[in-house]
């Protein structure tokens, strides 16, 4: 696959980036060296190989999923101005 000034300039519009046509043509030659070499990647033979998360073998620490009511509404509404049986009281804004 390869990259023209055309869809350089799309992309950099698509993204709201400014660029001239010297920095167009610059970023032409450095998209299609990524492309290559991710080209490259893709002839590598992965057959048999697991999918890996990090380099060395890992077990995740988990939670216990427990369901609790948080407890904490009063703590929420501690620092609010105004508030009533733990709800925040605002000031009317639409009539």
């Amino acid at each position: 696959m390869s990259v023209d000034l055309a869809t350089v300039k799309r992309v950099a519009r698509l993204a709201r980036i400014a660029v001239s046509e010297e920095e167009a043509a610059r970023m032409m030659g450095e998209l299609n060296g990524i492309l290559g070499f991710v080209e490259q990647l893709s002839e590598v033979n992965v057959d048999g190989v697991e999918p890996m998360t990090s380099v060395t073998p890992m077990n995740m620490r988990k939670r216990t999923d427990t369901v609790a009511d948080g407890d904490k509404a009063a703590d929420i509404v501690a620092n609010a101005p105004n508030s009533d049986r733990n709800f925040f009281l605002v000031p009317k804004v639409v009539e």
